[in-house]
C-alpha cells in the first residue's frame, strides 16, 4: 500500500500495529439496522427495465414450446410472429434461445431486432458458455455501432454494457453459492463521491482476491429480488461502509493522513446487520498534493483490505 515516500500504520483500539487493524466489533444478533450508518445502508433502487409492447402475442409460452418458438423467430415469414416469439423466448430465459437472439440482431424488422438485443442482456449469465458469451458480446457490439435503427442501436447498447459489466467484475451467480449484495459506501467528508468509488472498488477487489467463490454480480445487473435468491438457494448477505475520518496533519516535510472506516454485515435483502466493525489507519508521506492524495487513498484502502480479508470474509464464511 505505499506510493512514493508514503508510510502506513494501521492502528487498533489499544496499540499501533504495523501489519493489521484490530477493529472494534460489535455483533447485534440480527438486530434491524437503525442507527449509525443511515446514508450508507440505504439501497438504491435500480429503474425498472424497458418494456417493449407488442400488439401480437398469440398467448402465454411454456418450457416445452421452446423449440417451436426458436422456429418461429428463426423462419417464419411474418413479422408479428417473429415479434411474438421473440417475446415469449424473453419471457421463459431459456439458454437454448441465445444463439437464436443472437441471429435475430440481423432480422429484417427493426423491433424483432431490439427485442433480441435487449433479451441478450437478461438470458446470457454464468450458465451461458464463455465461447457464447464472447460471441454475444461481439454482436452486440456490432448492432450497437452499425444498426440502421436508432432504438435497436440503443438496446444493443443496454445489453452490450450490462454484460460487459458482469465480465469485467468476475463475479456471477451460481447455484448454491454466496452472494455478495456490496453497497454504496459513504464518507463524511468533503469530496465524497471519488472516495465512496474508491471504497467500493477496495471492496469488489478484495472480494474478488480473497474470496473468489463468492460472487458480487447478479446476471443482468440489478440487485436480485428474496425470489430469485431463493430459486438459485444462494446465501446472500449486504456489505457497506462508511468513510467516518480523514484529515491531514504538517510536521516539517511530512504530511501524516488518518483515516477511521465503519464497516457492517447484514443479511440480504431482508437488511438485518448482525455485524458492525470499526478501524483506523494512519499513513505518512511528503508535503506534495500529490502525495498526499495518494497517502489518503492508501489510508482507506489498507483499513478496508484489512476488515473485508480478516474480519468480514470469514465472518460470512461460518454463517450457515
Amino acid at each position: 500500500m505505499t506510493r512514493g515516500r508514503s508510510h502506513f500504520t494501521l492502528a487498533g483500539p489499544e496499540e499501533t500495529r504495523s501489519a493489521h487493524v484490530e477493529p472494534n466489533e460489535t455483533l447485534l444478533g440480527g438486530q434491524t439496522f437503525g442507527g449509525e450508518m443511515p446514508q450508507s445502508f440505504v439501497i438504491r433502487k435500480l429503474l425498472a427495465p424497458i418494456v417493449i409492447v407488442a400488439l401480437w402475442l398469440t398467448g402465454s409460452a411454456h418450457a416445452d414450446n421452446v423449440d417451436r418458438l426458436m422456429s418461429q423467430l428463426s423462419t417464419s415469414s411474418d413479422y408479428k410472429v417473429r415479434i411474438s416469439a421473440a417475446l415469449s423466448l424473453s419471457k421463459l430465459r431459456d439458454q437454448r434461445a441465445v444463439w437464436p437472439f443472437v441471429k435475430a440482431l440481423k432480422d429484417s424488422d427493426k423491433t424483432v431486432r431490439g427485442v433480441a438485443a435487449a433479451s441478450l442482456g437478461k438470458i446470457v449469465n454464468s450458465s451461458t458458455s464463455a465461447k457464447m458469451r464472447t460471441a454475444v458480446l461481439d454482436n452486440l457490439k456490432t448492432a450497437a455501432a452499425s444498426d440502421a435503427n436508432a432504438f435497436v442501436r440503443k438496446q444493443a447498447q443496454k445489453a452490450f454494457d450490462t454484460l460487459k459489466s458482469l465480465e469485467d467484475e468476475g463475479g456471477e451467480v451460481t447455484s448454491g453459492g454466496t452472494y455478495i449484495n456490496i453497497g454504496l459506501m459513504s464518507a463524511k467528508v468533503d469530496g465524497a463521491d471519488p472516495i465512496r468509488a474508491h471504497m467500493r472498488k477496495i471492496v469488489q477487489k478484495t472480494f474478488k482476491s480473497k474470496a473468489s467463490g463468492m460472487m458480487i454480480a447478479w446476471p443482468g445487473g440489478k440487485d436480485p429480488s428474496k425470489k430469485q435468491i431463493d430459486s438459485m438457494k444462494v446465501k446472500a448477505f449486504h456489505v457497506d461502509g462508511t468513510l467516518n475520518e480523514l484529515s491531514e496533519e504538517t510536521s516539517g516535510s511530512t504530511t501524516t493522513v488518518t483515516c477511521k472506516v465503519s464497516m457492517l454485515i447484514a443479511s440480504y435483502p431482508e437488511k438485518s446487520m448482525f455485524g458492525f466493525l470499526k478501524g483506523g489507519a494512519a499513513v505518512q508521506s511528503s508535503n506534495s498534493a500529490k502525495e498526499v492524495q495518494f497517502a489518503k487513498e492508501d489510508c482507506v484502502s489498507a483499513v478496508m483490505e484489512d476488515l473485508v480479508a480478516r474480519k468480514i470474509i470469514p465472518t460470512i464464511e461460518s454463517r450457515p
